[in-house]
Parts: C-alpha cells; sequence; structure tokens
C-alpha cells in the first residue's frame, strides 16, 4: 500500500468522506513536496510510518498516531518556531464533527514533536520515537540527513546556523535519554548520542 493509499485508508476509518479525502491528500502532498523542504518531506512521513506499521501493536490510539504522523510537519517553515502548533492546529480543524478520534490526542501529539520530551502517554513517547529514529542511522545517512536540515536553514549564514544547530544538538545530549520507550533506547540510543556526539565536532 503506498501513502495515498494508507491516507486515504486512513481518512475514510476517522469520518473523511471521499471528496474531502482526495482535497486533503492534495494538499498535503503540496505542502510537504515544497522546494524547500529537503529533508521535512514526503520521505520522512513514509520513514516514521514504517516505524508505525512495526510498533503496531504497542498502540492504544493507532488512528491518532498515524494521522499525527501525516500532519506533524504540515506546516514547517525553518524561521518560524510555531510550526508544530500551527500544524498541531490545522490538523484538528479539519477533522469532520462527526470524526470519532480523539481531537486532544492528536493535538498534544503533533505539539510534543517540538520538544521531544518524555510524555506520560506512552503513545505520544512512540511518535516522538518514530520522528527521531534518523537519528540512529548509519553514519552515511545521517550526514545526509544533516546536510538536508542545513539546506532547509540555508537563509542563515554559517556563523548563525552552526552554533544554533550545535546548541539543540547538546540539548538532546543533556537529556537522560533521546528516546523515550525502553525498545528505541535499546536498540538506539548508544548510536544516536555517537551521531550527534559526532556531528557537534563537525560544526565546531
Amino acid at each position: 500500500m503506498n501513502l495515498k493509499e494508507k491516507y486515504a485508508e486512513l481518512l475514510a476509518n476517522i469520518g473523511f468522506d471521499e471528496k474531502a479525502i482526495e482535497k486533503n491528500w492534495f494538499d498535503l502532498e503540496k505542502a510537504y513536496s515544497k522546494k524547500s523542504r529537503y529533508y521535512h518531506n514526503l520521505t520522512h512521513i513514509n520513514d516514521m510510518i514504517e516505524c508505525f506499521e512495526m510498533y503496531f501493536d504497542k498502540l492504544q490510539f493507532p488512528n491518532e498516531v498515524l494521522y499525527s504522523i501525516f500532519y506533524h510537519d504540515y506546516i514547517y517553515v525553518s524561521s518560524k518556531k510555531d510550526n508544530e502548533l500551527k500544524s498541531a492546529e490545522f490538523a484538528v480543524k479539519i477533522l469532520p464533527k462527526s470524526s470519532n478520534i480523539n481531537q486532544k490526542l492528536v493535538f498534544d501529539m503533533i505539539c510534543a514533536t517540538q520538544l521531544h520530551q518524555h510524555n506520560e502517554v506512552e503513545d505520544i513517547n512512540w511518535l516522538i520515537d518514530f520522528d527521531l529514529k534518523i537519528l540512529a542511522r548509519g553514519w552515511s545517512e545521517y550526514q545526509i540527513y544533516f546536510e538536508q536540515i542545513r539546506k532547509e536553514y540555508r537563509i542563515y549564514p554559517d556563523f548563525l546556523y552552526k552554533p544554533g544547530r550545535a546548541k539543540a544538538l547538546k540539548h538532546f545530549l543533556e537529556y537522560d535519554s533521546i528516546f523515550q520507550t525502553d525498545v528505541f533506547r535499546k536498540l538506539y540510543e548508544k548510536k544516536a548520542r555517537t551521531n550527534i556526539e559526532r556531528e557537534v565536532l563537525f560544526l565546531t
């Protein structure tokens, strides 16, 4: 099942009609396919959905998690700090009144992808980990990732970008753990820390 089919199936399950599904897919594809998006694009969404499918049986609220995956970066402007909030507001706003999805949970899930901090709702922790799995890729793939992020912030010269990026990365290293679920900690924590430490050195 491709991304559009997965999206259409989800939206049908949570109360969208066929016309709304078609329109919303067009809008979503357009948003994630902007030329300014080198990393926060449909490839990133697809990677997260692969994680979602792998750990589906761990989730209590799979529809909310999947819907949040599709919309968590819907609005993404590198110079803004409220992308997650705006994305959450938009995701909730377009839900049909008859939708059977938990709107507050969707809102909280998408907002949680800003700070990536531990949450008492375990499904939010899974979503955060799906979003951050890129940090534990092999070094060559990780390097492509941080080069894509740099392109998204290309409006900033190196003397502004490098300290800002290093500061954000060091925040992750200060956390007791980068990943929020026991499964991801065991599998990916060490590799993610190694990659981040290496990128910080690259920036300084």
